[in-house]
């Protein structure tokens, strides 16, 4: 991969970090139930404390990409750096679904009988399955990964 084409994604992950940054800081403002709520009532809130606790994971995630990317760079793709960095990503989005299922799962059993949680439902079934895609590729790619190392060395040492 040429230099430019990793600089290119390189920035397209700073660009998704910042504006989900932007989005956790601005979207409690303007959710339904914040409309009557001070600041410090609105970034209080135990759900919102949860989704910034969650969100940690993704940007982990984020910041492990913007790595690889950079190992992809440097032509050190195969090396044990990379698979070790293919781990961590596959964790986070581990981690991440299973955060993201249990906010659905505390929306859905304890909304109130009033409100529809359809949307947010939906939103936590798209973005659980995109993690789940994320950690299937993540594994995949490392086992191929590890498995184009070991044949390396195995070549080295023949040789």
């Amino acid at each position: 991969m040429k230099r430019v084409s990793t600089i290119f994604l390189q920035t397209v992950i700073v660009l998704i970090g910042i504006v989900v940054f932007v989005i956790l800081i601005r979207l409690p403002l303007t959710e339904g139930r914040a409309a009557n709520l001070d600041l410090f009532s609105i970034y209080s809130d135990p759900f919102v404390l949860y989704g910034y606790a969650a969100s940690i994971a993704f940007f982990v995630a984020l910041y492990k990409t913007f790595k690889l990317l950079g190992y992809i760079g440097q032509n050190k793709i195969f090396s044990s750096n990379s698979v070790k960095t293919l781990k961590s990503i596959k964790y986070c989005a581990i981690v991440l679904s299973i955060l993201i299922v249990a906010a659905g799962l505390y929306i859905r059993i304890s909304h109130n009988k009033d409100d529809d949680p359809a949307g947010f439902l939906a939103i936590c079934i798209a973005t659980a399955f995109v993690s789940i895609v994320v950690v299937t590729a993540a594994a995949i790619f490392g086992k191929i990964l590890q498995n184009a190392i070991d044949m390396k060395s195995e070549n080295d040492l023949a040789i």
